[in-house]
């Protein structure tokens, strides 16, 4: 199964030494031929490699493993606002192009044999493969990569059409195996080449039989070219994907020692309280732990006494996922910076970390944590030329040439730090939320209500101590916690105050930053979610999209940082560097793995042995 690593709409080309060869297009635009594209820097993996590096080639097939899911489900289309999409829906579908775990700034051809472009990147050429079938036994065709193009055009997700839209003049099918993209003029060519070969690929006979919709929620998944097809499901309850036993990838050298597992079996649970009990009695076998009481205190039944269950900690060391609760941009009340600077001190995170987390923690104070793309500091060498520049042009204001990153709030020992909830009523006064006679935040008339929007138990004891804090400070603050079905609905329809986001960035980011932080998005997107809409946001981010040098880019993602945070449209939350997992002792893994994919679904695999002694045993259900 390919993992998707997250990587942006576009990374530049350059010549690739020993892996391309020049031609010339209109006589003067070198042509580029490769197996794979990269911008700035050589491809990993030579034209002629034997397989992947972090793989064992050698890992037996077969097998399930077993993870699971919340909430509900009621479709199987991912690329659709309506419905709510099953776990792991994207399964059976594949893209021109792909990355490797140890390679994420590079694609790689796929479902394509060779690549073509000229130095401009005014087009590109996708020379296919011939032995790629459907899962339905058809033929994949250049017909089919322009359909499917066309299609995500006309009926994908707003917020997507928008950020693309317009990049692409015309897609010629030059014969049954070979495609042209023809870009347009104003399109980015850090983008380009990466958002024709990165969007899954369907079956055009399969939509124009069925006559299904992309923009349709659906229980019938589209037909792919992937190595996993749904096999059965149960509303609600559990969908089992099984290895199509005529999969055309098995044996190419992208593929070796990956896709091991026969099926692969998600089950639903109502909480993550319950899936853990459904973990402990052997319902599937597989967890990612995000609770840190439960990993600290409650990994001591049974199975683990036994030996039955692997209980370990994995390096991970990817991007630190920028989480937090957002605050919904749109609603008057907290438009005003200094409101959401007052409220963003009640969340107390060193008090959590200790009493709550078990020190397992740290907060959460970049969109780029764990790199050298946080801003630190005050501005400095490029980066502060590159924002003075924006403050001469009326994008940005002068106070950021001088002013240090914002970083989280600190607060002490105790839930309620009296020091910050002085600092917060000040703020608040200047502000204009003066304190009524009830004790309540008051401006114009209006009490200040707030509500947090939630849907997972396992953050009321979070939650519930900076509802308190805000209630100190005279905000009517409450929890409201939904099932997960409201919460997706009322998020999308902006339905909310605060409520928790996660915004995963990527080391090379593109056009994809507009659908997270752009006002373009700000109406139509599920990513932008808070709705903001500034200018020097969406200068910046034009500027990453048109870096042509790595450190041109880096300076861009670091002012970008810098901007973003001094917003504070959220108050962060927290994370960690290691993956906690638990696992039934049937699988194996590499011993090495790669540093940006934990990789349990795509290149671990099932022992037979193992799986054996777990069954003497009696543990598993």
């Amino acid at each position: 199964m390919k993992v998707s690593l997250g990587k942006s709409f576009g990374i530049f080309a350059i010549m690739l030494l020993g892996s391309a060869w020049p031609a010339l297009a209109d006589g003067h635009d070198p042509v580029i031929k490769s197996h794979g594209y990269s911008f700035f820097g050589d491809l990993k993996y030579p034209a002629d490699f034997k397989h992947l590096d972090y793989v064992n080639p050698n890992a037996p097939k077969g097998g399930e493993i077993s993870q699971w899911s919340g909430g509900t489900f009621d479709s199987f289309n991912p690329y659709a606002r309506k419905g709510n999409s099953a776990a792991l829906s994207s399964a059976p579908y594949e893209t021109i192009l792909t990355t490797f775990a140890d390679d994420i700034t590079a694609s790689y051809c796929y479902l394509c044999k060779t690549i073509e472009y000229p130095q401009s990147r005014n087009w590109a050429v996708f020379n296919l493969r011939d032995d790629v079938v459907f899962s339905d036994g058809s033929k994949f065709t250049a017909e089919d990569v322009k359909f499917t193009f066309e299609l995500f055009m006309e009926q994908g997700i707003p917020s997507y059409r928008s950020a693309v839209s317009g990049m692409v003049d015309k897609i010629e099918v030059v014969d049954p195996l070979t495609v042209k993209f023809i870009f347009s003029e104003t399109a980015p060519r850090r983008d380009v080449i990466d958002l024709a070969g990165g969007i899954p690929v369907f079956s055009k006979s399969w939509f124009e039989s069925t006559g299904a919709r992309l923009d349709d929620s659906t229980l019938t998944p589209f037909i792919g070219t992937g190595p996993y097809v749904l096999a059965s499901h149960s509303i609600n309850e559990r969908v089992i994907y099984e290895l199509r036993d005529d999969f055309w990838g098995a044996n190419i050298p992208s593929n070796i020692g990956r896709n091991n597992f026969e099926k692969i079996r998600i089950e639903y649970f109502a909480d993550s309280a319950a899936a853990f009990e459904g973990f402990k009695a052997g319902v599937y076998t597989f967890r990612s732990e995000n609770s840190s009481k439960q990993w600290a205190t409650s990994y001591n039944f049974s199975a683990i006494e036994a030996g039955h269950v692997v209980k370990t900690e994995l390096p991970d060391g990817s991007l630190g996922q920028a989480q937090g609760y957002v605050f919904n941009l749109r609603r008057e009340k907290f438009q005003d910076p200094l409101v959401r600077e007052a409220l963003g001190l009640m969340f107390n995170f060193e008090w959590s970390n200790e009493q709550l987390f078990y020190g397992l923690y740290d907060r959460v104070n970049s969109f780029w944590g764990n790199s050298d793309l946080e801003a630190k500091g005050i501005p400095e060498g490029q980066e502060l030329a590159l924002l003075q520049g924006l403050v001469d042009q009326g994008l940005a204001d002068l106070n950021l040439l001088t002013a240090t990153a914002v970083m989280a709030p600190v607060s002490g020992n105790r839930q309620l730090d009296r020091n910050n909830l002085r600092q917060a009523s000040k703020i608040l006064d200047q502000a204009g939320w003066l304190v009524n006679d009830a004790g309540m935040r008051e401006k114009d008339g209006q009490v200040f209500v707030l509500e947090v929007l939630d849907s997972s138990p396992a953050f009321d004891r979070i939650t519930n101590p900076m509802i308190e804090n805000m209630k100190a400070l005279g905000i009517q603050a409450s929890l409201n916690r939904v099932d997960p079905a409201q919460r997706v609905e009322r998020s999308r329809a902006y339905d909310f105050d605060l409520t928790t986001h996660s915004m995963r960035m990527t080391f090379e980011p593109s056009s994809g930053l507009e659908q997270y932080f752009g006002t373009k998005a700000m109406e139509g997107s599920s990513r932008n979610l808070m709705g903001l809409s500034d200018p020097t946001v969406d200068a910046l981010i034009e500027v990453v999209v048109r870096s042509e040098t790595k450190p041109e880019l880096n300076t861009a993602i670091t002012a970008l940082d810098r901007v973003l945070r001094s917003k504070q449209f959220w108050i962060p939350q927290w994370n960690k560097t290691v993956h906690t997992v638990a696992y039934y002792d049937q699988y194996e893994h590499p011993e090495i793995l790669p540093a940006f994919d934990r990789g349990e679904l795509d290149f671990w695999w099932f022992s037979v042995e193992k799986a054996a002694k777990l069954e003497a045993a009696g543990v598993l259900n």
